[in-house]
């Protein structure tokens, strides 16, 4: 049998565009966008996850719940932190941490930027839009970059705390200012430091400054709150030697052992150190200075003291690479 002259059965693909209903051509049309929207926001239709919410008044009671977080006490009775800014998520995410809510708004972010919305939602994390006006009700910064987190509050519990062999330790005593605590932070992080301790704090390490100077390396570092008292009885459970810093030092800094399990301690600009941790420290240091300022920022002193120790450290050939310095992380 002649199998050519058997005409075959096509598929029914509907009517040519030409002549389809305009009813069907609208429907295209918005599968056609709707596609292209998905793919925008992390590749192809992924019909698996729940759709995305969307708030485009600012009236909506979730945004002044959102604003709310700003002040302390809502952050502590949520437990919860905000997280503001794309870097400062990306490195949250890298350190394990699982937003509750992801906001973003497309108008604001940058394109290459909108795969993070998918790949949060893979997470298990609630991906909300905010129209233009609304996000920058709810940013906290200037010239905001579209995205914003709900996270869990940061573990700030003392004894969670796990050290590795002859770890440095940042003490910070009675820090004032969410900023130097953020430059400290980032020190400590780049310095490979194996916690950073708030001594008799003033503020919280989930406030959303601190976060924002650290640029999200709260997230990386270990931190833990606690008591002057606390502080100096865990330390000494630990054998960590305290290492004191003060403008009226006798011993230059460059003079101390830094190399043991170390205890860095600054304090407050205008106040220093307490008499309680002068006393039990092993060592009082000062940087040398020699113009006519009487002291440092905060900041600054710390990140001198805990690099001078990490260049001690390296000379002795202890620091062969950042797992040797850090305990939670990989």
């Amino acid at each position: 049998m002649d199998h050519s002259a058997v005409p075959r059965q096509l598929p029914n693909l509907g009517p040519p565009l030409a002549t389809a209903a305009p009813a069907t051509i609208a429907a295209m049309s918005a599968d056609r966008e709707r596609a292209d929207r998905e793919r925008a926001d992390g590749g192809p239709a992924n019909r698996s996850r729940p759709p995305e919410a969307e708030i485009t008044s600012p009236a909506n009671p979730r945004i002044k719940q959102l604003i709310a977080l700003r002040r302390r006490r809502s952050r502590e009775q949520a437990a919860v932190t905000l997280v503001e800014g794309l870097a400062e998520i990306e490195l949250a995410l890298a350190a394990g941490v699982r937003p509750q809510t992801l906001y973003h708004c497309r108008q604001l972010a940058v394109p290459e930027s909108l795969p993070l919305a998918a790949r949060a939602a893979t997470l298990g994390t609630q991906v909300v839009h905010l129209s233009r006006p609304v996000f920058e009700k709810v940013s906290y910064r200037e010239g905001p970059d579209g995205w914003l987190a709900v996270v869990p509050a940061v573990e700030t519990d003392l004894r969670s705390l796990q050290l590795p062999a002859k770890p440095l330790v940042l003490i910070c005593a009675g820090l004032e200012k969410p900023g130097n605590l953020g430059a400290i932070l980032r020190t400590a992080d780049a310095a490979g430091v194996a916690a950073v301790i708030a001594a008799d704090p003033v503020t919280d390490w989930g406030n959303p400054n601190i976060v924002r100077a650290s640029k999200g390396t709260v997230f990386s570092v270990p931190v833990a709150s606690a008591t002057t008292a606390e502080v100096l009885a865990w330390t000494a459970k630990h054998g960590l030697r305290i290492v004191a810093a003060t403008p009226n030092a006798q011993t230059l800094l460059t003079d101390a052992d830094l190399t043991g399990p170390t205890a860095i301690a600054v304090g407050a600009e205008q106040a220093g150190l307490s008499g309680e941790w002068l006393d039990s420290a092993a060592v009082t240091v000062t940087i040398p200075m020699f113009g006519k300022a009487d002291s440092l920022n905060v900041a600054a002193s710390a990140a001198i003291i805990a690099y001078e120790a990490v260049r001690q450290r390296m000379r002795a050939g202890e620091l062969l690479s950042r797992r040797s310095v850090r305990s939670r992380y990989a």
